[in-house]
């Protein structure tokens, strides 16, 4: 054991350091210690609260000394120039999903972090979960053989929540394929052992005011023989979070009588500019700051989080990572392998981020791991377009 505490210094105050808010407060392993942003209002917020310093430039944030690791929470088309200035400072690097836009940007992180010798780790994505976790240790006991199918599905309404003008634009990372296929790809892959041989899936893009994907249908084999269906959309219709008992994505209770919320929200929104300006309001310190929903964490409304529906087919089982465990159908019976509730939401992040950087151990979601999932959402992309299936190069297993 070790009593060293990381400081944590952060790279953009959005939605996403929203989310980890109570994680990076909760964890006694860390400590938020600095941050960098253009927004002042979010700056003074951080500052205030956290006891810690605010910058105007993520340049001044990484050479600070009392910073540890960088956490990367700024648009998509920025994680490279932002891996690179963390690692040119020795800062070890966790980045936000998607970890880049390219292939060629996630071997550039890479480089980097190898050069530099830190670490690099990408998330949070929702392969991180305790009960996405619990399956792949039952996969790896072997005691219900091997893996033969995996089926993934969610229905959201992703495509209607405020936005920023990139996030509408594919060039620049926008619709559900960097932001959510890089959740639902990994979880795909963790459980399926990581070596996708190939994909071939179709898009949908069908309303002309989001102008970008807003749902896929991905069929993807493993080289051992194994295949998978990912399946999305954010279309703000059908809600899969009916098949979790309406516990949500972050593991909070959700009221399902409220339906089209996000849809008539969106509705009330006049141009661009000020779409902009209601997701920023729901950033951390905006108007509308998610950040004190997530960090009530009473018991009869916090559980594991999720993305969805996912069913894993073995030889003598099918397993269903649930908010509460994994529900088991076995050959002759059938139990729910129970999880206590999370008293850290994400911990599994700081979990892996303090082993690799205090004790040396390889993280799971490194830069290598990450770009294989970044190869398949690619993929799904080029599979849509060409209309044929493609093959993958550069897939790893878990066990690399």
């Amino acid at each position: 054991m070790s009593d060293r505490v990381l400081g944590i210094g952060v790279a953009g105050l959005g939605r996403a350091f929203s989310l980890m808010v109570p994680t990076f407060t909760g964890d006694p392993r860390v400590k938020l210690v600095a941050a960098a942003t253009r927004r002042a209002e979010a700056g003074a917020k951080f500052a205030a609260e956290f006891s810690a310093v605010a910058y105007a430039t993520i340049a001044e944030l990484c050479r600070d000394p009392h910073v540890d690791v960088v956490y990367i929470a700024t648009p998509h088309q920025l994680h490279l120039e932002h891996a690179r200035e963390a690692a040119a400072n020795g800062k070890h690097i966790l980045v936000e999903k998607p970890m880049a836009l390219s292939l060629a940007h996630c071997r550039a992180m890479i480089e980097a972090a190898s050069a530099a010798n830190v670490h690099l780790i990408v998330g949070h994505s929702h392969s991180f979960d305790a009960p996405i976790l619990k399956v792949r240790a039952l996969i790896e006991k072997g005691i219900y053989g091997r893996v033969r199918m995996i089926q993934a599905m969610n229905f959201t309404d992703f495509l209607y929540r405020p936005c920023r003008h990139e996030e509408l634009r594919n060039e620049d990372g926008g619709g559900v394929i960097f932001s959510q296929a890089a959740h639902q790809i990994d979880i795909v892959r963790l459980l399926g052992g990581g070596k996708v041989q190939s994909v071939r899936a179709a898009t949908g893009a069908w309303d002309a005011t989001r102008p970008t994907e807003g749902a896929y249908s991905a069929m993807l084999n493993f080289e051992d023989g194994a295949f998978a269906t990912a399946t999305y959309s954010g279309y703000a219709h059908f809600d899969s979070d009916e098949f979790t008992n309406w516990i949500g994505e972050l593991g909070i209770a959700k009221d399902s009588a409220v339906y089209g919320a996000a849809r008539a929200a969106l509705a009330a929104v006049k141009d661009a500019d000020t779409e902009a300006a209601a997701k920023s309001a729901r950033s951390y310190g905006g108007r509308n700051d998610m950040t004190l929903d997530m960090r009530d964490t009473s018991r009869d409304k916090v559980a594991h989080q999720h993305f969805g529906f996912v069913l894993v087919s073995c030889d003598h089982a099918d397993l269903r990572p649930l908010p509460g465990g994994v529900m088991v159908y076995g050959d002759s019976e059938q139990h729910l392998d129970a999880l206590a509730p999370p008293v850290i939401p994400r911990v599994e992040v700081i979990d892996e981020l303090y082993k690799a950087v205090i004790f040396g151990v390889a993280p799971l979601h490194s830069g290598v791991w990450s770009l294989a999932t970044i190869e398949v959402c690619l993929a799904i992309l080029q599979s849509a377009k060409e209309r044929r299936e493609v093959a993958l190069k550069y897939q790893i297993g878990i066990e690399a």
